[in-house]
């Protein structure tokens, strides 16, 4: 483990070495940086990636997406007067409840019939709460140290309890004169932090003490989440930009990645791969469960694990789709990749797990269903048709080897595979973006917000350049997570301990955590 931070260390490093000239080299290549992402609105939320460009550049996170309305080659709209269109109100809720309901309950039944039945209350008690605290924690601190200001890691504390907040704020979304209530936003920006938290209880399940698992969280959302959410999405809106100057501007208050313009629709680096590499970093320093490798450990229900799968599938449109913050073309193009995405990997998943072990299985194809689900996040709205076919083929193969050989080779006791499908399907789709988000390829391109067009194959800077920003961002959450979660796990061990006692594990955290079991035999 310790050989490994030390890599990541390096790897870092270097990372930060390069970045400069990156960002530099893709600013200057085009000149307008806008790019996108959650919006934080010029005086509201601000909130998204990409530093460059254009489109809908957003790069951003929960939130990202073109800032122009419509497809690629749409003009997006010039100083108009600020307006709050209904129709994108009540999208914006739908998509909020819909990001709840991917975790509680999806999520929680996802990881639920995966556990064996003596921990299946104990995951869903960790999800359900894990999601109430980070709503509590998002409302206190943290969005507006994600959202609320300037700065290349951390936003300000301007907005501490939401001071400030009222029902007449409001934030950006990716078009100019076009806003959103900010409680709308911040709501919907709270349900990526609770959902990226709640990602990592599959890897530690079943053999983590409760109390451990919440101070966990407080540390691991505080000093990965949220500056991984600012760095990436964090932005002062299209409304900023008028010339150069006002660009040069809004990049040098945007977060870190933003500014050298990396895209990230929905949260590929800020929620996957930053849960995934969190989770495997736990998996490691909590070591295996008692009789891993050499006593079962299946599902106790598949049937309730397809459940939650069918229910994270729906949810996820709400995820993607609402990340583009309206309405419009884009979001079609967010939601029809996200389906089509998918529908592939499910299909190239079972079929890698036909070929090789004789049998497709209903685990593979709800895993294959997650893994299309995860890879296709951060390039929803930057995609074509094309793109996103290729992404959902591509990740449910990849994602297959992640939880079988890649895992073999890490030796971790990955329990429901958070890593594998998560982490590597987040860096699936995080690298392809910066290829099939290309105009040439029949992708969206990015929003120049100088000129007010999107999708114009001039203002892209070209897929290897951005394959390389991309790469950038990964290995940056990768890091980032790597090292915030090693520090937290030695903290709680220090204070709480971290591991449950081997009678506790075997009686099952059910009955020994909770004083309650799921079933009644």
């Amino acid at each position: 483990m310790k050989k490994i931070l030390i890599m990541l260390l390096t790897a870092g490093a270097i990372a930060m070495a390069s970045g400069g000239v990156a960002a530099q080299g893709g600013g200057a290549a085009h000149g307008d940086a806008a790019s996108a992402a959650p919006a934080a609105a010029a005086a509201a939320p601000a909130a998204a990636p990409a530093g460059e460009a254009k489109k809908d550049d957003a790069a951003a996170a929960p939130a990202a997406a073109p800032a122009a309305s419509g497809g690629g080659q749409k003009e997006a709209v010039e100083q108009a007067a600020p307006t709050v269109d209904k129709g994108d109100v009540a999208f914006m809720y739908t998509a909020t409840i819909m990001v709840i309901l991917m975790t509680i309950p999806g999520l929680a039944l996802f990881y639920g019939g995966l556990v064996r039945s003596k921990n299946m209350l104990s995951v869903l008690m960790q999800v359900f709460v894990i999601f109430s605290l980070i709503t509590v924690l998002w409302v206190i601190y943290g969005y507006t140290l994600a959202f609320g200001g300037a700065g290349a890691f951390y936003g300000s504390f301007d907005k501490l309890f939401l001071s400030g907040v009222t029902a007449e704020s409001m934030a950006a979304t990716f078009s100019k004169g076009v806003y959103l209530p900010e409680l709308t936003f911040i709501a919907f920006q709270g349900t990526f932090a609770a959902i990226t938290c709640a990602l990592i209880v599959g890897a530690y399940a079943e053999r983590m003490k409760f109390s451990a698992v919440l101070l966990f969280m407080v540390i691991w959302f505080t000093f990965s989440y949220i500056p991984m959410a600012h760095m990436v999405w964090y932005w002062d809106g299209p409304d900023a930009i008028k010339d150069q100057a006002t660009l040069d501007a809004v990049t040098a208050n945007a977060g870190w990645l933003w500014a050298k313009g990396a895209l990230d629709f929905a949260g590929g680096t800020v929620v996957h791969i930053n849960a995934g590499v969190a989770g495997l970093v736990a998996a490691y320093v909590l070591g295996k469960r008692v009789g891993y490798g050499r006593e079962s450990l299946a599902p106790h229900s598949l049937t309730l694990t397809m459940v939650g799968a069918a229910l994270l599938w729906v949810g996820w449109f709400g995820f993607n789709a609402g990340s583009n913050l309206e309405a419009n073309g884009v979001a079609a193009f967010a939601f029809v990749n996200t389906l089509l995405a998918t529908a592939a990997a499910v299909l190239s998943w079972i079929f890698a797990e036909w070929m090789l072990k004789g049998k497709p299985s209903m685990l593979g194809a709800a895993s294959g269903a997650v893994a299309g689900l995860v890879a296709i996040t951060p390039a929803c709205g930057f995609v074509g048709i094309i793109g996103a076919l290729v992404i959902g083929l591509v990740a449910g193969a990849v994602c297959f080897w992640g939880v079988t050989g890649l895992k073999k080779m890490l030796g971790a006791d990955d329990a429901l595979d958070v890593f594998g499908v998560h982490g590597v399907g987040g860096i699936v789709g995080a690298l392809l973006t910066g290829i099939f988000a290309s105009p040439s390829l029949g992708g969206l391109g990015i929003c120049n917000y100088i000129t007010n067009k999107c999708g114009d194959a001039a203002d892209f800077p070209g897929i290897g350049t951005q394959v390389w920003i991309q790469f950038q961002g990964v290995l940056t959450a990768i890091v980032l997570s790597a090292i915030v979660s090693y520090v937290a796990l030695l903290i709680v061990k220090a204070i709480t301990g971290v591991r449950v006692t081997e009678e506790e594990e075997r009686e099952g955290l059910d009955t020994t955590y909770h004083g309650e079991s799921a079933y009644k035999m």
